[in-house]
Formats: structure tokens, C-alpha cells, sequence
């Protein structure tokens, strides 16, 4: 079987082998494990002088039959990015449809820019048996720009995409017939085990992710500061990086926080590990996600996580969802706490930060019931150690 992936992921080279973000990476070893060839669709950069095997920027694919079609990466940020995307799109859309021609199964990664126009192309082939990882959001009442809209619109209609597996996550009512509830998964069966935590202060939460807009790295600084100014001893760790990172450590200079925040960088998986089996609670305060894996793997090693309501963060957690335009709503669970999910940032203000006291209480309640502390954590190992590699594989082999 010839397998063509369709990708806005930017990729390198190195000595002739391909690499790309980590993550991405971890799962399509997965999928071209059961396929005899493959031709990556997607954006290249030079190549790489980097030393190292692998690096925590980017891991290779592990194939030995991969060809590489090169197309353009492109934006619509700004009027001249719009000029030369005109431009651009018919020689890319031209290599997409090139590819899906000679491929036998076509795999389609969305959202993205590449997504929206492999999912276009691929109404000329109709026969072809295709699967689309809808990464983003499936929430159908999420506030989502056009393209993404588009994007949803065009593959839950089964007339123009047919012969097709939508993967999805979470499991949303009144959806068409090829779309599927998927997961993620980043451990295996054999590094299962059940942590027992020591609930006692200092409480340590942890973000992990990319320090840029939306993910609300700001607002967990902002929440420490008011835990902290409620008497409560704890400390936050920061694993990542990105645009946003001065702009928080002065946030925390300023916030006099330097000794409660602290910035671990982007670390590899193992030293990950570690950090959540130590920590107690994550926190996500996020105003858009996919599969929330940073959620997850904490939950995964006991963490209690504290996430805002968006993608299938309530079906995690087993809470309802948030009304739409609802801000006020604080919700316990048997494994965290969901709040709600659209703050508003003026300026080097918090609007949400009602919010943020709100939650105050909750917390507080909540680390004075150790055993309640105890029955979450227990509970969040059980539901996240249902998602192994190895039952990631098995489903991946089932969409092919």
C-alpha cells in the first residue's frame, strides 16, 4: 500500500532522513508501520546541522520507503501574505493532487492551511479509501475562525467526502455517519502503575505546552498569585517554551513570583514523567485544544487537573459542558475541576480574573479534604491509563 500524508507540519531533513515536531512524529511511526510505502505532502526547511539523533524540537520518521513532495508553506495574515498565497495555491494544490494519484490510501492531517486544501482535492477521488485526524477542536459550537468552520463543514458532509474516517476527539452528539470519536496516547501498558500522592503543601501545579496566545500561561501565573495571596503554599512549573516566554517571566518578575514560578523550559519526555509523578495538580486554562495531551499524561501519574471547558476537556473529566457565552461556572468532578472557558485579556489586565477568584474557594476546599484529593487522583490514573500505545495502535490499524 502506498500511503500519501497531507500535513501543514513543517518538516527537516538530515542526512537524507526526514524529521518533524515530536508529538506528530510519535504518532505517524504508528501509522506507517502498516503500510509498505509512503509520500509526505508538506512544507521543507534547509537542511539541519544539528548534531544530535533526535532533539526535542523534532524526531525522525522510521520508514525505510519515504518520498518527499515539497509544497509551500502559507498564511493569510496579512495583504501581501494573501498576494502571495494566490499565487502559491494552484502550484501546491497541483503536487497535492499529484500525490493523492498515486497513492492507495490518503491520510489527511487537519486543521491547517494544507488540510483545507487536501480536503478540497480530495473530492476527485472519490474511490479512495482516505482518513482525516481532525487534531483541533470538533466542538460544534466552538468559536472558530472560517477556515477551520470550512474545514469541519466540508468533511462531515459524506457527500464530498466520502469513502472516509473522521477522527475526532471526543464523542459529540449528531454527527454524520464517517465521523469517529478518536484519542491520543503517549505511554504504554508496560508503564502503567498506580501513584499514590502525598497530598501536603507546598502544592505544586504544573503547565506544559507552548508559552503563546491562547494556551493562558498568564492566567495560571495570575491564579498562583491569588492562591498565594490566600494563604495557600504553592509553586508552579512552567515546561515549554515560545514567543510569549519574556513576556511571562517579566509578568512573573513583576508579580513578585520569582520564587513560586518557576521556568523548566522544553524538556524531553522522561524528564516530563518525573515532573508529574512530583506534581499535584495541572492546569490548563486554555481557550482552545484538541486532545489536551498535556492533561492527560498529568492525569495519567495522579495529577488533579484544573482545565478550562473547551474540545472534550468535560468528557475528560467527566463534567458537563459549558453553556455557550457562560463564564461564571466552576465545576467539580470525580477527576478535577472545569471552569469556564472564554477570559477576556485587556491590556496587561485580567477580565477573567473573577473568574480566577472564583475558582479560589473550590481549590482551598479542596486541599483541605486530603482523601477527596486522594479519590481524584486515583480516579484520573484510571481513566488516562485506558489510553495506551498499544491501544492507540490497535485503532490506528483499524483505520487503515
Amino acid at each position: 500500500m502506498k500511503f500519501a500524508v497531507f500535513t501543514h507540519v513543517i518538516h527537516g531533513i538530515k542526512n537524507g532522513r526526514f524529521y518533524a515536531y515530536s508529538p506528530y512524529i510519535r504518532e505517524m511511526n504508528l501509522w506507517l508501520k502498516y503500510v509498505d510505502e509512503v509520500e509526505i505532502v508538506a512544507a521543507l526547511e534547509e537542511e539541519s546541522n544539528k548534531e544530535e539523533e533526535n532533539s526535542p524540537q523534532g524526531e525522525y520518521y522510521k520508514h525505510s520507503n519515504i518520498t518527499f513532495t515539497e509544497i509551500s508553506s502559507f498564511h493569510l495574515l496579512n495583504f501581501l501574505a494573501v498576494l502571495d498565497t494566490l499565487l502559491k495555491i494552484p502550484f501546491i494544490f497541483f503536487r497535492i493532487l499529484g500525490a493523492m494519484h498515486r497513492a492507495d490510501h490518503l491520510h489527511i492531517r487537519c486543521p491547517g492551511n494544507i488540510g483545507l486544501l487536501a480536503a478540497i482535492a480530495q473530492f476527485f477521488f472519490p474511490k479512495k479509501p482516505k482518513t482525516v485526524k481532525y487534531a483541533g477542536n470538533w466542538d460544534p459550537k466552538a468559536t472558530q475562525p472560517i477556515t477551520y468552520k470550512l474545514q469541519k463543514k466540508i468533511l462531515g458532509n459524506t457527500f464530498l467526502t466520502r469513502n472516509t474516517k473522521v477522527l475526532v476527539y471526543g464523542d459529540w452528539p449528531q454527527q454524520s455517519d464517517n465521523i469517529f470519536p478518536f484519542f491520543t496516547a503517549s505511554f504504554s501498558e508496560k508503564e502503567k502503575e498506580l501513584i499514590k500522592k502525598d497530598f501536603k503543601p507546598p502544592y505544586k501545579f504544573i503547565f506544559s505546552g507552548n508559552l503563546v496566545e491562547g494556551k493562558g500561561v498568564d492566567k495560571a501565573i495570575e491564579f498562583i498569585k491569588i492562591l498565594r495571596t490566600n494563604n495557600l503554599d504553592c509553586r508552579l512549573e512552567i515546561y515549554g517554551d515560545g514567543i510569549l516566554e519574556n513576556d511571562l517571566r517579566e509578568l512573573v518578575e513583576n508579580e513578585n513570583l520569582k520564587k513560586h514560578v518557576h521556568f523548566k523550559g522544553r524538556v524531553g519526555l522522561a524528564t516530563l514523567k518525573e515532573a508529574y509523578r512530583d506534581a499535584h495538580f495541572t492546569l490548563l486554562l486554555s481557550k482552545s485544544e484538541g486532545w489536551p495531551k498535556a492533561i492527560a499524561e498529568g492525569m495519567w501519574y495522579g495529577c488533579i487537573p484544573i482545565a478550562t471547558s473547551v474540545s472534550c476537556v468535560p468528557w475528560m473529566l467527566n463534567a458537563p459542558s459549558v453553556p455557550n457565552g457562560e463564564t461564571n461556572i466552576v465545576t467539580l468532578t470525580e477527576r478535577g475541576i472545569v471552569i469556564g472557558s472564554r477570559f477576556k485579556v485587556q491590556g496587561s489586565g485580567f477580565e477573567g480574573s473573577k473568574l480566577l477568584d472564583q475558582m479560589v474557594p473550590d481549590v482551598e476546599a479542596l486541599t483541605n479534604d486530603t482523601e477527596r484529593m486522594k479519590k481524584m487522583s486515583i480516579a484520573s490514573q484510571k481513566w488516562s491509563q485506558q489510553y495506551t500505545l498499544e491501544r492507540f495502535e490497535r485503532a490506528i490499524r483499524g483505520m487503515i
